[in-house]
């Protein structure tokens, strides 16, 4: 899979992407690089801890993270539950969070089959 059937596969924004990072050689390096962020396994961790400001602030990155690489799906979801954090409901957030897990393994999923 070429890194634009990659965006397509992931519902993200390849034109976006390719826009703010210059040409595919660039990008294509940069999104796999994505697995390597510590945000979403330390957002896990957080909310497995019940400690609501860890995972604000990973939540808050992870959605960062995302926006740069217009990975559209997850940063959507990532944006939600920062702002459930932000409220900190944890509760909710911990209910939430199935929906960023399941974005997020998508993301990698795909990026297992990235040329």
């Amino acid at each position: 899979m070429n890194i634009q059937e990659f965006y397509k596969e992931t519902d993200s924004n390849y034109e976006e992407a390719v826009k703010r990072l210059m040409n595919d050689k660039f990008l294509t390096r940069f999104v796999k690089q994505f697995p390597t962020d510590p945000s979403y396994p330390e957002l896990a961790a957080a909310l497995e801890a019940d400690d609501t400001q860890k995972a604000f602030l990973n939540a808050h990155t992870l959605k960062g993270v995302c926006k740069n690489l217009s990975f559209t799906q997850l940063a959507d979801t990532s944006s939600e539950i920062t702002e459930i954090l932000r409220a900190e409901n944890l509760a909710e957030a911990k209910e939430y969070f199935p929906k960023v897990k399941a974005d997020y393994d998508r993301i990698i999923a795909a990026l297992s089959c990235l040329e």
